[in-house]
């Protein structure tokens, strides 16, 4: 379990940077901003409670955060990078922990 909350701590770092990215661009939606703020509020819901159905909450909220940056044409490519990025590490550590 020691493991899981350190890579869970990572993920949420990530996502951390991503949210603060986001709430300084002028130009992303608010939805976009709010999606990503349930992101991070995911993130330290697992980082409190580590397991497996934290870590797909979080994924599923990756998810959506994913598809708002995406979506969003007037939020500049560094946020959508730093989402994106955010988004693939709860892939990554989902992957590890389902495996």
């Amino acid at each position: 379990m020691p493991e899981l909350v350190s890579e869970i701590e990572a993920v949420k770092a990530k996502v951390t940077e991503a949210l603060q990215a986001a709430e300084r661009d002028d130009g992303a939606s608010t939805v976009m901003v709010a999606v990503v703020r349930e992101f991070a509020a995911k993130a330290d819901k697992a980082a409190r409670g580590p397991g497996r159905d934290a870590v797909i909450e979080l994924e599923q909220a990756g998810d959506s955060a994913k598809t708002a940056a995406e979506a969003d044409s007037g939020a500049r490519g560094r946020t959508k990078e730093l989402v994106l990025d955010a988004h693939l590490a709860i892939c990554m550590l989902k992957g590890a922990v389902s495996a």
